[in-house]
């Protein structure tokens, strides 16, 4: 055992050592690209007539509602004519993940050009869905920058990981799904029920945008630029032949009510398609990192940075910036911007992570010393409460709100009411550096007032804990429990020991990796 166990941590290690490039790199793969012509879909002639009514404008809508997500997704799916392309960080197995796999297989069947591209954080290739659907004959998945362990042995793959840290610690943090080059959804969920705020043990509060009109054939520029690229793999070049694509029952989990009336009703997709739930028409701007945004950002090659052309936009406000971001460590680049913006008095507001509410405990941790000099600056700061006093504009159910497991995950900023950032994009290191990101810039006072709404929402005290620094500079949490306001001295946390890990992690000099 102990022989077996020597000889495959030495394999690892020359994997590792020897991985500067993705294994499967060289696998001949083809070259494609989105549906030249949209408009000779259904979906396509309608969004089309549409824009051309608003003056070329693309039509949003922002779905907040962890269920409606969901629903958004599957009905969209269903209604794919020619192609679909589906680009995430994360694609779990799970009831609502085997429900979308379901219908991305009926669409093949229909003929649909299916693509499906996703990041190897947390993917297997030997996992049963994602098999599945490599398997069927109209459907190409490809893994981004993959290890080269393929098992599910964590030591094994964190040993990969330190050996070629290099590499592998660079993601596609992407989150994006494109039907027939026509209509898009982009933000910042993944595919999992904790992201459709189904699971009462875990959610995560998020938001995506339904996108239609010119901006959804930038949406497929995007996608074509990942896909063809060298870090995205052929998953026959990682697994062996996968099994029979017949479809799957989801059941068993207490989810299935909820997604199975959400799927029933046809909402929200329908209510859009029918004017029902209107559009809201704006010019905007599509912001994504190159592909190899490790090369951009050392000057090798040409490309786009994201974090570039979203400190340009913040760089602009005049009078107020409101953030949603779950993780918050600005480094030294973005205190220089926030600095910047208070020496011209202009308003700043964030809404981030509370320790109760971590489920990244580092992340956390990180953050932690950002907040006195935030403070110090005259930022206004809140971390959203895991138990809300009120469930409204939080995208959770009533019935799940109550087991106080809510954590955010939205990354949502406004400037000055009349710009939105919706996307992928977290304001931390690993964001701004070691993943690529996405994300829209849309010129729309009309949705700026909307999050701007749910952001007032949201810190309300019954909500949020407002930090405050005392006369001696100590930090203290401000919130309301049970109509009754309430000062925290001592951090509120989930239990002592939570309190204390978080502490000492915060010791760790690790900012540039969270």
């Amino acid at each position: 055992m102990i022989l077996r166990f020597l000889l495959a941590t030495g394999m690892l290690a020359v994997l590792g050592g020897c991985a500067s490039i993705p294994p499967g790199a060289n696998y001949p793969r083809t070259i494609s690209a989105a549906l030249p012509h949209p408009d000779a879909t259904r979906l396509g002639s309608r969004f089309d007539t549409a824009a051309k009514k608003h003056g070329g404008d693309s039509g949003f809508r922002i779905i907040p509602a962890g269920v409606d997500g969901f629903s958004m997704r599957m009905q969209m799916i269903d209604a794919a004519e020619k192609t679909l392309d589906m680009q995430y960080f994360i694609f779990r197995g799970d009831h609502g993940g085997k429900l979308l796999t379901n219908a991305v297989l009926r669409a093949a069947d229909r003929g649909v050009r299916v693509r499906i591209l996703l990041d190897d954080a947390e993917t297997r290739t030997d996992d049963a869905q994602i098999k599945r659907l490599a398997a069927h004959s109209s459907i190409e998945v490809r893994i981004f920058n993959p290890f080269a362990y393929r098992g599910h042995n964590v030591f094994f793959r964190t040993t990969e990981f330190m050996l070629n840290a290099s590499r592998l610690d660079y993601r596609m943090h992407n989150k994006l799904l494109v039907v027939d080059n026509a209509i898009g959804l982009i933000g910042g969920r993944n595919i999992a029920d904790q992201y459709f705020q189904t699971d009462p043990a875990s959610q995560f509060a998020d938001d995506d945008v339904f996108a239609a009109g010119p901006i959804a054939e930038k949406l497929s520029t995007s996608f074509d630029d990942f896909w063809n690229c060298d870090l995205s793999v052929p998953i026959q070049a990682l697994s062996e032949s996968p099994p029979s694509v017949s479809e799957e029952p989801a059941t068993g989990n207490a989810s299935e009510a909820d997604y199975m009336k959400r799927i029933a009703s046809g909402e929200p997709f329908d209510g859009v398609l029918s004017g029902r739930l209107p559009l809201t028409w704006a010019r905007a701007r599509l912001v994504y990192d190159s592909p190899d945004k490790k090369k951009v950002e050392s000057g090798r090659m040409q490309g786009n940075l994201m974090n570039r052309a979203f400190i340009s936009a913040a760089s602009g406000v005049k009078h107020e910036l409101l953030m949603i971001t779950p993780f918050l460590i600005p480094g030294q680049e973005g205190m220089q911007l926030i600095g910047d913006l208070r020496k011209r008095k202009v308003n700043i507001r964030i809404l981030t992570s509370s320790l109760d509410s971590s489920t990244v405990l580092i992340a956390q941790a990180g953050y932690m010393h950002y907040r006195i000099p935030l403070l110090e600056d005259g930022v206004e700061l809140y971390e959203i409460r895991s138990l809300l006093g009120d469930n409204r504009g939080s995208g959770e159910s009533r019935a799940i709100s109550r087991y106080g497991n809510y954590s955010l995950h939205a990354k949502l900023f406004v400037f000055d009411r009349k710009q939105v950032f919706i996307g992928s994009m977290n304001f931390d290191q690993r964001s701004m550096h070691l993943n690529t990101e996405i994300g829209l810039i849309i010129d729309s006072p009309v949705l700026a007032n909307q999050i701007a709404a749910r952001f007032d929402a949201m810190t309300r005290p019954d909500n949020a804990y407002r930090l405050v620094l005392d006369r001696h500079k100590n930090l203290t949490w401000h919130t309301r429990e049970h109509g009754k306001d309430v000062e925290y001295s001592v951090e509120p946390a989930r239990s002592d020991l939570q309190r204390i890990e978080a502490d000492t992690l915060s010791l760790l000099p690790v900012d540039d990796e969270l």
